[in-house]
């Protein structure tokens, strides 16, 4: 029986947005043709993927949706120099109590680049208190450090206490003000600087810091933190806070939809072979899932916290889970299956807010999960 006209229609439609999609992936293996695609995407939503050498599409570097915005406007700032010769923009966030203590000083300061910010008042106001304790940022993909709400962010976090907690973040190479073009490499390069600049240059022993990474960030926390827990003397840092974290880049373009509505390699779920293929032209896959794992083995002390959101749609709250488990495994040389961990940690049902589940391996390693119902993009 031959289809009613608008039978018809749809049936079409669908099979040339079939084929559509199919051209795209395909189009997308092609380096010239994905950084055309990203360019084109650029007014459309943050990008979270990259196949081939199509970096602009993984770090977005170039997309900035508050681009009417000044990262001058505020106080303070300063470049921290890399190894490999980049310049990177940072931000010193000072807490509000401090700079509320000091603001007429502050404000006398006619300055707005600071060019050697060792020379500042906000410098000496971190170094020079024993008490002070610094929280390094490690922002995701895309804009800079004055990106929307993530200048909340910074005094959410050193509103833990007023005077004491300090905010250094930056924009990795490409972003922003920064120098360079970004790449996993470089990126991890420019993350060890800022960590060192505060280890070396502000002296604030690693006790008293937290790396802590949103999204993208996540990746390259745990890559620094991996880096450093190799060194001998090793540091031995506050914590590791990881917030929406993923176990790497190929995974999370399996259920990866951009803007939360375009699927990437989802629409594949039925063909494992076809999504496995075109994982395969991903090159820059952060593995987060191999780098925690040694960080947590390496380390004679770790304090890991996972925080996820149930509701966050760019990425799924089971990679936290997955990296609970990598984590936990990690603490013990027998190796551990995914049942014994579900089996021995301890959860606190919060209701309505979500989740919190422990790991204590005994001595200097606890691991916490925090799940929460919601809060996610």
């Amino acid at each position: 029986m031959a289809f009613a006209p608008h039978f018809k229609k749809a049936y079409w439609a669908l099979a040339a947005a079939g084929a559509a999609y199919f051209v795209s992936l395909a189009l997308l293996c092609v380096p010239w043709v994905q950084r055309q695609y990203v360019r084109c995407l650029a007014g459309i939503n943050s990008l979270e993927i990259t196949w081939a050498d199509s970096r602009r599409a993984l770090y977005a570097h170039n997309i900035n949706p508050s681009f009417w915005l000044d990262p001058n406007d505020p106080e303070r700032f300063g470049f921290l120099n890399t190894p490999d010769g980049e310049r990177l923009y940072a931000w010193h966030v000072l807490p509000i109590g401090l700079y509320t203590k000091h603001e007429g000083p502050l404000q006398s300061e006619t300055f707005r680049t600071a060019e050697n910010f060792t020379k500042t008042a906000p410098f000496r106001m971190l170094k020079g208190d024993p008490e002070s304790r610094l929280v390094i940022n490690f922002h995701g993909n895309a804009g800079t450090v004055a990106q929307g709400w993530r200048t909340d962010t910074y005094r959410a976090l050193s509103s833990g206490s007023t005077d004491k907690i300090h905010v250094l973040t930056v924009d990795y190479r490409g972003f922003g003000y920064s120098s360079g073009s970004p790449t996993e490499q470089g990126i991890i390069t420019d993350a060890m600087a800022t960590v060192n600049w505060a280890l070396h240059v502000a002296k604030i022993p690693p006790e008293r810091i937290v790396l802590l990474g949103q999204s993208l960030g996540t990746a390259i926390a745990t890559a620094v933190a991996e880096h450093f827990s190799t060194l001998s003397p090793q540091p031995e840092f506050a914590g590791l806070i990881l917030i929406a974290a993923f176990s790497d880049i190929p995974k999370l373009m399996l259920t990866y939809n951009l803007g939360g509505f375009i699927p990437i390699l989802s629409p594949l779920y039925s063909y494992p072979i076809l999504q496995k293929w075109f994982s395969t032209y991903i090159t820059e896959t952060w593995n987060t899932t191999q780098r925690l794992g040694s960080y947590v083995r390496n380390s004679a002390k770790v304090h890991l916290t996972l925080i996820h959101a149930k509701n966050d749609f760019d990425i799924p709250w089971k990679h936290s889970d997955h990296l609970f488990y990598v984590a936990a495994n990690a603490t013990s040389e027998e190796g551990l299956t995914y049942q014994q961990v579900e089996s021995v940690k301890k959860t606190i049902d919060l209701g309505e807010a979500g989740w919190i589940s422990t790991w204590n391996a005994g001595g200097n390693k606890l691991i916490r999960q925090e799940l929460l119902r919601h809060g996610g993009g």
